[in-house]
């Protein structure tokens, strides 16, 4: 397929999940067209030879599978992951708040944003409510779907320093988001809930709670003399979970015979300890359900993980040729140069050197070039799924992304070429 496609229909999965939880609807609607069937955590499950499945953990993450005909304790799992959440803002509880004839919604910040990128820019919000009914409590998600909050920037005639010195936010006091005028000396504490029956189903008396992020309303967008650059929100890391899905979804990927897993998490940005993080049970459980209805036990699901294989798929550090000084001089990985084998000593990824090894394979067999990345000695590293999902399990891993630049950005962007260069790399791993 045409990489430019791709990447359009990249651009559109991303414009159709303003949050984590949206992002996981959105997964579910391209599960559709091949036959999926959802599964019920709760529920005794029965699992054909070839089926297709998926099941979701509190909305916002998912594991998607096709059970394999070969023996499992034999050919083992073939399993990617990735992350559905991003870096932002959210919404406090009491959200809205009156000061001088503006209404501000409160926001608390999630992950590790750059917080100056969201000044200015046309935002919205999206999530999920949780809302009392006659049978008891449900959840809906909402979408605004239009500019409603702005957080402008202060003049340089009253900021004179902001370009030698950065923009510096204080979280507390200057990062709640303009939304309204107000003519009352006293907003009414129904105000925020009102707002959200305007789009919803559910009527302002009935709702309970509500889990909302901040996001930029503008499209995602090719850019550059020849188109070969795009840009958009949550890059990092829905554009993994979409080369992941897409690969997965291809037919001679789905009538391999083998196990193949997709598993994509919610609260990757801060640290996945949660009962749908990567570092939670929810990997686990669902790998030892499928080996115990495969009708392994014991030591044969453990010999079914020692043949599993996991690919920990997050967005990589391009170079940035304006700042040089901030990569390591042997490692400047590129645009449009290939998926980045991400190394760290520390085991920051989970890569070790059989492992890198393998995945350079798969790619050389696609056909697809392939870089490495390792960072500067002295800057932290970052980490990701890769590590903890690999001590968990016992499972061999690699970290791998592509490269991108302005990760943690509202606005970051990345090579068009290298999103099909991940498509291909990650069919190759799932066939061979």
């Amino acid at each position: 397929m045409d990489s430019r496609l791709q990447v359009q229909q990249l651009l559109d999965f991303i414009d159709s999940s303003p949050s984590p939880w949206h992002a996981v609807s959105t997964v579910e609607q391209a599960l559709l067209p091949y036959g999926f069937v959802k599964l019920d955590e709760a529920a005794k499950w029965s699992l054909e030879p070839g089926g297709r499945y998926y099941v979701v953990r509190d909305d916002s993450s998912v594991v998607v599978f096709v059970q394999g005909h070969q023996p499992l304790d034999a050919t083992g799992f073939k399993i990617i992951g990735a992350h559905t959440d991003s870096p932002g803002l959210r919404v406090k509880p009491n959200a809205a708040n009156l000061l001088d004839g503006y209404i501000r919604v409160g926001v608390e910040v999630y992950g590790g944003p750059i917080l100056a990128t969201f000044t200015d820019r046309d935002l919205s919000l999206a999530g999920r409510i949780s809302y009392k009914s006659g049978d008891g409590i449900h959840t809906e998600l909402i979408d605004f779907k239009r500019p409603l909050l702005r957080l402008p920037n202060l003049a340089i005639h009253m900021n004179r320093g902001v370009n030698e010195d950065g923009l510096k936010l204080n979280k507390q006091l200057e990062l709640p988001l303009i939304l309204s005028l107000f003519a009352e000396q006293q907003l009414p504490p129904t105000y925020f809930s009102e707002l959200l029956e305007q789009v919803s189903d559910i009527r302002a008396e009935q709702l309970l709670a509500f889990e909302l992020n901040v996001y930029d309303t503008q499209k995602g967008a090719f850019w550059g003399a020849d188109d070969e650059f795009y840009a958009d929100s949550q890059l990092d890391n829905l554009a993994s979970c979409h080369a992941a899905l897409t690969a997965f979804l291809d037919e001679t990927v789905l009538t391999s015979g083998k196990t193949l897993v997709c598993a994509f998490f919610d609260h990757e940005e801060i640290g996945s300890t949660t009962c749908k993080g990567a570092d939670g049970s929810f990997l686990p459980d669902m790998l030892g359900r499928i080996a115990t209805i495969s009708g392994l036990q014991g030591e044969d699901y453990q010999r079914a993980l020692t043949q599993s294989f996991m690919i920990s798929a997050d967005m990589a550090h391009a170079y940035q040729p304006n700042f040089p000084m901030f990569y390591e001089p042997d490692h400047k990985v590129l645009v449009n140069k290939g998926p980045v084998i991400k190394v760290n000593a520390n085991r920051r990824y989970a890569s070790d050197s059989l492992s890198e090894a393998m995945f350079a394979g798969w790619c050389e067999r696609a056909g697809v070039p392939y870089q490495k990345y390792s960072h500067r000695s002295d800057l932290p590293c970052g980490s990701t799924i890769g590590p903890m999902t690999s001590a968990k399990l016992g499972l061999r891993t690699v970290d791998v992304g592509n490269p991108m630049w302005a990760m943690h950005s509202i606005r970051e962007s990345a090579g068009v070429l290298d999103h099909g260069y991940m498509i291909d790399a990650f069919k190759c791993f799932f066939q061979y």
